[in-house]
């Protein structure tokens, strides 16, 4: 084995371990409600780490599971610095992305979740759904800290972000109560 791939499959081994004390999201919604301490199992079909990018690419079949909290999407992108110690800053994923909790699942075509500012943002045909209640957009954007989330249409009509003319649409169950 040569230097060069002794130095990319322990950055590789590294940055596994490093990203297992990661938290993937924290508290906040219900989707956020979760055990942020807890490891995190990665799994996919190939990791490719860019040492000179600062970043690792997950790609096929990638499943990121923390706690009861379980992330599914064909590729995912983690943007790290190296100043001292490696530390996450962002993860992008892409693909049909899913984010799913006990309670609540959110599908779109892309995810961002800004670690500093613990921020997840789905973009492009959102679906946020809570048992037989579901909202529909554009936009999903999950402030972990407050609890807040928010979901736009689509004002560009961008191809895959909604099919409402850039409305917010959804459908909200009522309880059954006997006349």
């Amino acid at each position: 084995m040569s230097g060069m791939t002794r130095i990319r499959t322990f950055t590789a081994v590294a940055l596994a371990a490093l990203l297992a004390a990661q938290p993937v999201l924290g508290q906040g919604t219900s989707l956020g409600n979760h055990d942020s301490n807890a490891p995190i199992d990665f799994a996919a079909d190939r990791i490719e780490v860019q040492d000179r990018a600062d970043r690792a690419v997950f790609s096929g079949n990638v499943v990121a599971r923390q706690a009861e909290l379980t992330l599914t999407a064909a590729r995912l992108t983690v943007a790290y610095s190296d100043a001292g110690g490696i530390q996450i800053e962002r993860l992008d994923a892409s693909g049909g992305v899913t984010l799913r909790s006990p309670d609540e699942t959110a599908r779109g075509n892309f995810a961002i979740y800004d670690i500093n500012r613990r921020i997840i943002t789905l973009i492009g045909g959102v679906t946020l759904t809570r048992g037989a209640s579901n909202v529909n957009g554009g936009r999903l954007v999950i402030d972990l800290d407050s609890g807040r989330a928010v979901m736009d249409g689509s004002a560009t009509g961008a191809p895959g972000t909604t099919t409402s003319g850039g409305r917010v649409t959804g459908t909200f169950t009522v309880p059954q109560r006997g006349n």
